[in-house]
C-alpha cells in the first residue's frame, strides 16, 4: 500500500491543540520548546491557553502549524511508523512536509515560516485585505463571478480545495461584493472568513520578493522522501528548484484537487493527515470518493492508535 503523509496550513489551529498528544510523549513539548528558543516565546503555553486571537495572527499561526505538524510526525517516527512514499502540504503545510522530507532543517524552518508570516502581515495593510470561502459553484463560475466582483480591485480563487469549495482572496471590498455575487451565480454558501491576510492572491507578490531574498540564505536539501508540491501537483527533486517553488507559491493557488489526485494517479492509496485537526481528511474524502482510499488523521493519541492498527504497524 502506498500512502502519502499530507500536513494541513493554517486554520487548523485551535486553543489547547496538541495537549492529549503531549500528555502521551514528551517529544511533542520537546519540539515546541525548541521552537519557543528559536522564536524568543512560549509557544506552547500560546498554544494551550491563548488567546484564540493570538493564536489566529499568521505571524504565529505559522509556527504553530508547522510545529504542531513536526512534532506529530516524530510522535510517529519515534513510534516506528514506516516512512510513507510521498509528503505533501497544504499552503503553509508544504514547509512542514519538506522539514519531514529533511529539506529543510527544522530550528531553520520555524524561524523561515515566522518571518513568512510578518512579510504576509506588512504586504497588505489589516482590514484591507482577507479571504471568503465559497461552496457549491464549479471552478468556471467561481473565476467568472471573481472577475464580476473585482471592479478594478483585486480577487482570485486561490485554494481549490473540493469540488465546489474553493476560496477567493484579494481587497476586502471586493471579497464583499464577491459573496453577493456567488449568491447570484447559485453559490449554496458565500461567507468571508476571519483571516486579515489575502493568502496566495496576486497582493502577496511583495512578500514573495522578501522572502524569496531570506531563502538564499536558507539550506535546502535533497528530500529523503518524494515531495508533490500542491503549487502545480508536480514532483520536485532539486534544491534550487524548491527554493524557487516556496517563493512562488506564496502568490500561487493551491491546488489541493489536482495534488490529490495526482498522488492517486501514482498510486497512493492511504491518506495520512500529520498535524491538528482533521480538514484535509474531509477534503480528500470529497475529492476521492473511492472505498479503495484510505484517509486518516493524526490529531490525537487515539487517532494515532487507530492509523499504526490501520497500517498494520
Amino acid at each position: 500500500m502506498s500512502t502519502a503523509f499530507v500536513f494541513p496550513g493554517q486554520g487548523s489551529q485551535s486553543v489547547g491543540m496538541m495537549a492529549d498528544l503531549a500528555a502521551h510523549d514528551a517529544v511533542v513539548r520537546e519540539t515546541f520548546d525548541t521552537a519557543s528558543g528559536v522564536l524568543g516565546f512560549d509557544l506552547w503555553k500560546l498554544a494551550q491557553e491563548g488567546p484564540a486571537e493570538s493564536l489566529s495572527l499568521t505571524e504565529v499561526t505559522q509556527p504553530v502549524m508547522l510545529v504542531a505538524g513536526v512534532a506529530t510526525w516524530r510522535v510517529w517516527c519515534k513510534r516506528g511508523g514506516a516512512a510513507p512514499q510521498w509528503v505533501a502540504g497544504h499552503s503553509l503545510g508544504e514547509f512542514t512536509a519538506l522539514v519531514a522530507a529533511g529539506v529543510l532543517d527544522y530550528e531553520q524552518a520555524v524561524a523561515l515560516v515566522r518571518f513568512r508570516g510578518e512579510v504576509m502581515r506588512d504586504a497588505v495593510p489589516a482590514g484591507q485585505g482577507g479571504m471568503a470561502a465559497v461552496l457549491g459553484l464549479s471552478d468556471a463560475d467561481m473565476d467568472a463571478a471573481c472577475a464580476e466582483a473585482a471592479q478594478g480591485e483585486v480577487v482570485e480563487a486561490v485554494n481549490f480545495n473540493a469540488p465546489g469549495q474553493v476560496v477567493a482572496a484579494g481587497h476586502a471590498s471586493a471579497l464583499q461584493r464577491l459573496v453577493e455575487t456567488a449568491k447570484a451565480r447559485g453559490a449554496k454558501r458565500a461567507l468571508p472568513l476571519p483571516i486579515s491576510v489575502p493568502c496566495h492572491s496576486s497582493l502577496m507578490k511583495p512578500a514573495a520578493e522578501r522572502l524569496r531574498e531570506r531563502l538564499q540564505s536558507v539550506t535546502l536539501s535533497p528530500p529523503q522522501i518524494r515531495f508533490l508540491s500542491s503549487v502545480d501537483a508536480c514532483e520536485y527533486r532539486e534544491p534550487a528548484a524548491i527554493g524557487d517553488l516556496l517563493y512562488r507559491q506564496l502568490a500561487s493557488p493551491v491546488r489541493w484537487v489536482a495534488t490529490v489526485q495526482a498522488l492517486v494517479g501514482l498510486g497512493v492509496t492511504r491518506f495520512i493527515e500529520c498535524g491538528p485537526g482533521k480538514v484535509l481528511s474531509g477534503l480528500n474524502r470529497r475529492i476521492d470518493k473511492s472505498p479503495e482510499l484510505a484517509c486518516l488523521a493524526l490529531e490525537d493519541s487515539a487517532s494515532l492508535d487507530n492509523a499504526f492498527s490501520a497500517a498494520g504497524e
